[in-house]
């Protein structure tokens, strides 16, 4: 039986895709400029402009956000009456972290084992080359049967909210009856999966100070109170004996009905030690999908290396925590606040201060773009039926889409599933997941064009 037309022009555009990715993966665009250059992000948002105005797109413009980075819009205008399809990707990227722990460089794109690695090659700059993909796989075959949004966000991994606050100061302009956010992925590779939920977010830095200056800790260790001992302490107190996120005031015994995730599964896919424990209690879904988890990202302390024997003035850090669907972000930003400063011990003198925030995310999955999609993955997919799953991971924007919008509806789709590794050191994306998936979205907008 030969393949559908979709189908065989996107398997001709493969190779094109990957050269695009590699051009995209190269840019160094993390959106933290103390640590990389402006430029880098700069030029990332020029290329993405530039492949919108290749395919046609008008109005294609750079977003100047609140938060000092750029967003690239574009619009593709359908046939009379035709629905509007918002399309979300990022382009900019999480840090390489340990650059010498990656086997290629992170900035190059690599093939290996049937993989493309490079930092972004999954999230999300393989999203932008996926919405690519199925526009042009469209226009060979008939042309684009709904007017296209195109938003590819320049700072969503910093989770600094410029382009919620743009979009909110300019409810116009991202306005569509649905919207996708090729941010997510599937369950596992080959499993076609949309995202149902998302964890919020919230991020609080943590300053505790206890002397004018360091000490020497012979001369007075033991009775000199040490900051980064106290900070120790309050860090400790918002995990329970088993690990469980235990936040004073925030409820945590949710639990998740749906697609299940495996422990043994989990523990292949998380690269887990062998020996070591998982840690909290209910199901693997329960504790990524449907309950809050703390996680302290950064400590500012002294190096091991170099260190000397001092009782420390002061400590620092960075201390994420997810907010399950059903729970607001900013609450869960209060409680955690006031946790960690009715914990600090030996009367330290704590601050917090809230450096990002994200609400959580509930799709309604009745809708007819659910229906759509479902199709269309069965068909991108042979023999699989739509899977939905949770995320623990935040994407703020689809709250605040959701709020600007509600009549529209919202389907999370992408690269990431486990293998990708996001966020980790080698990082990688599957070319037949790329594929598969901007089939499904190519043929997606077709069916839902005629729904």
């Amino acid at each position: 039986m030969s393949r559908d037309p979709i189908a065989e022009t996107i398997a001709s555009l493969m190779p094109k895709a990957k050269a695009e990715l590699t051009e995209l993966v190269a840019f160094k665009s993390v959106a933290d400029f103390e640590q990389f250059p402006r430029s880098e992000s700069e030029a990332a948002a020029g290329w993405v402009a530039d492949a919108l105005r290749a395919e046609g797109f008008q109005d294609v413009t750079l977003l100047d956000t609140p938060d000092g980075t750029q967003s690239v819009y574009g619009f593709l205008p359908g046939p009379e009456g035709a629905p509007t399809v918002l399309l979300y990707a990022h382009y900019d990227v999480q840090p390489p972290l340990d650059e010498a722990a990656w086997a290629t460089p992170p900035f190059e794109l690599t093939e290996r084992d049937g993989r493309w690695y490079g930092r972004g090659s999954a999230d999300c700059k393989g999203g932008v080359i996926m919405h690519l993909l199925a526009l042009r796989a469209l226009k060979a075959n008939g042309g684009v049967p709904v007017s296209v949004k195109v938003i590819a966000e320049g700072s969503e991994e910093q989770g600094t909210g410029g382009l919620e606050r743009y979009a909110e100061a300019h409810p116009e302009l991202l306005t569509a009856d649905t919207i996708v956010i090729g941010d997510a992925g599937n369950f596992r590779v080959g499993l076609p999966t949309v995202t149902s939920t998302l964890r919020g977010m919230t991020l609080v830095r943590v300053t505790v100070d206890t002397l004018e200056g360091n000490l020497h800790s012979g001369q007075f260790g033991g009775a000199a109170p040490d900051a980064l001992a106290a900070l120790v302490r309050a860090l400790d107190s918002l995990r329970a004996e088993d690990g469980s996120t235990t936040v004073d005031g925030l409820t945590g015994d949710a639990v998740w009905d749906g697609l299940q995730y495996e422990e043994d599964d989990f523990r292949r896919d998380a690269k887990v030690l062998d020996g070591v424990e998982l840690i909290g209690g209910g199901t693997v879904a329960d504790r990524i999908w449907a309950r809050p988890a703390v996680t302290v990202l950064g400590i500012d302390c002294p190096p091991v290396v170099g260190a000397t024997p001092s009782v420390q003035a002061g400590a620092r850090a960075l201390v994420s925590l997810r907010v399950p669907p059903g729970v607001d972000a900013a609450e869960a930003t209060k409680l955690l606040q006031a946790h960690i400063e009715s914990h600090t011990p030996w009367g330290a003198r704590v601050r917090t201060e809230q450096i990002g925030q994200g609400q959580p995310f509930r799709a309604d999955t009745t809708s007819p773009a659910y229906a759509a999609m479902a199709e269309a993955m069965s068909e991108a997919y042979p023999g699989e039926e739509m899977q939905y799953a949770g995320q623990g991971g935040s994407i703020p924007l689809c709250n605040t889409l959701s709020t600007l919008y509600p009549h529209a509806e919202i389907l999370l789709i992408g690269l990431s599933e486990p293998e990708a590794q996001i966020h980790a050191v080698n990082e990688s994306v599957s070319p037949q997941e790329l594929e598969r998936l901007s089939v499904a979205e190519a043929l997606f907008l077709r069916k839902y064009a005629r729904s």
